[in-house]
């Protein structure tokens, strides 16, 4: 398997490493060392000593990199070396391709650095351009920009995006206090985070709400204390976010049984939704040239209604009845405000 850009720059580090007068024969852990310098500076750690085996395997035996490293270890001296002391990758640089992969996939973490959740991370993807004296803007060599990404402004409850995604990966329960929407009571949630989600500009986690022994997602902006608790969960085996999310359009799940919708789209629509699918459940049960009808299997939802509503008198629902119903209440209730 062709190595990541970030293994690409590891070997190289771990190439000047070996070749080294001034500390022969280095450790994994010199390796390991060398690497988060290099890469991250001093500001924790971010490599770990299995990701250096695996580098020094794979610079030994990986065909598909264009060399065989003759990396051996010493037993009387305790670390590694090149057996033939002449021995360099440094002839094979990163291609331009190569250079330019890691500088979209920076601009592209770059769009997220004003949550503090993901600053640090961007001092990171910074350091590592700098050393490869590539700039971080998303523009042509003549500044012109050429790439630009949606952006929201300071999202609401950020600051948890960070303790919640340390407790999620560490397995720590939390509690927080949360006040729904048009609500001014607050109630007190003890949570075992699993998931962080992303979902039109607005951040969730979801969990195993504990009080009520059911998964549950809750809205970041809509938490107004919280703190980490010391205790360690077990994740439960019953979570998987494939299957959790399957019959979801937007963030919500339901307790029902996914329904089959039906929707009958214009001309003027059908190239957008053949061209990008509302869900992956989509597939086409008549195509003309008035139009298209397709069928989804997803949970009713208010996402769902949301969605259909946005494409105004391009789409009509055809079923579920029930669907149909709410989507021409809506389409009424909206006209009544125009007419009066």
């Amino acid at each position: 398997m062709p190595a990541n850009k970030y293994a690409l720059l590891r070997y190289r580090i771990i190439d000047r490493c070996l070749r080294s007068r001034s500390n022969p024969f280095p450790t994994k852990d010199d390796l390991r060392y060398a690497c988060e310098e290099a890469l991250y500076g001093s500001d924790g750690e971010h490599i770990s000593m299995s990701t250096i085996e695996k580098d020094l395997w794979a610079m030994r035996n990986e065909g598909e990199l264009g060399f065989y490293a003759p990396i051996k270890f010493s037993k009387s001296d305790g670390g590694y070396f090149y057996e033939d002391p002449e021995y360099t990758i440094s002839e094979l640089p990163l291609t331009d391709d190569d250079l330019d992969a890691i500088k979209t996939a920076a601009q592209t973490l770059f769009q997220f650095k004003d949550i503090p959740l993901f600053q640090q991370f961007d001092t990171a993807i910074e350091k590592i351009l700098d050393r490869m004296k590539i700039s971080t803007h998303a523009g042509n060599d003549d500044g012109r920009e050429v790439i630009q990404f949606e952006r929201s402004g300071a999202y609401r409850g950020s600051e948890y995006l960070e303790p919640l995604f340390l407790a999620a990966r560490d397995g720590r329960s939390v509690r927080f206090d949360y006040q729904k929407f048009n609500s001014t009571e607050e109630r007190a949630v003890h949570f075992e985070p699993y998931l962080l989600k992303e979902y039109k500009g607005r951040w969730y986690v979801i969990g195993m709400d504990k009080d009520r022994e059911a998964w549950r997602t809750f809205s970041l902006d809509r938490i107004v204390f919280m703190r980490v608790e010391e205790r360690f969960f077990t994740p439960s085996d019953d979570f998987d976010v494939a299957s959790f999310f399957k019959y979801a359009v937007g963030i919500t799940v339901a307790k029902d049984a996914p329904e089959e919708v039906v929707l009958k789209f214009d001309e003027r629509l059908s190239p957008y939704i053949m061209s990008q699918p509302l869900h992956d459940s989509q597939a086409v049960m008549e195509e003309s040239e008035k139009g298209v009808t397709i069928s989804l299997k997803v949970w009713v939802t208010i996402e769902l209604i949301s969605e259909i509503l946005g494409f105004g008198d391009q789409v009509e629902v055809v079923s579920p009845k029930r669907l149909r119903t709410e989507v021409k209440q809506a389409l009424t209730n909206c006209l009544k405000k125009y007419n009066s």
